[in-house]
């Protein structure tokens, strides 16, 4: 019996990241993670930072990144739309801590001209990021 998948496309607002066939997907939806098979029924929901793990086959997952963004299910179709995206093989570390201590030191600052919601935005997102890399790191 043949396996059905649903075609996947993963994207910035620079580059498409991700294109292929999936049997799953799970992404990380702002009220939790999201389980979408082939033949889904219609859907439109925000991501928050986190793991999108496309089951391609039994022993094949890809994994990407996503700071945040949009994804729309089609029943043959899943198009996520994110504001960043990155697998793990293209994260640099050193350049993710140094993002990560300079959006510390920024909030730690106290400077007038500082937009505190931004950084704290950042700050997170940087951290979620390095924590992934550091889970993929382990296994």
């Amino acid at each position: 019996m043949a396996t059905s998948t649903v075609k996947v496309l993963v994207a910035t607002a620079e580059r498409e990241v991700y294109r292929g066939e999936a049997e799953m997907l799970v992404a990380p939806g702002v009220a939790g993670d999201l389980g979408i098979l082939p033949k889904h029924a219609p859907l439109l929901c925000a991501l928050t930072a986190g793991e999108l793990r496309i089951t391609v086959g039994a022993e094949e997952v890809d994994e990407v990144f996503v700071s945040g963004g949009f994804m729309e299910v089609q029943p043959d179709m899943i198009t996520v739309l994110a504001d960043s995206a990155e697998r793990a093989t293209d994260i640099d570390e050193a350049a993710a801590l140094a993002a990560e201590r300079k959006a510390e030191e920024v909030l730690a600052g106290k400077q007038d001209d500082v937009d505190y919601a931004v950084a704290e935005a950042e700050l997170s997102m940087t951290a979620a990021r390095l924590a992934w890399l550091r889970k993929k790191k382990k296994h």
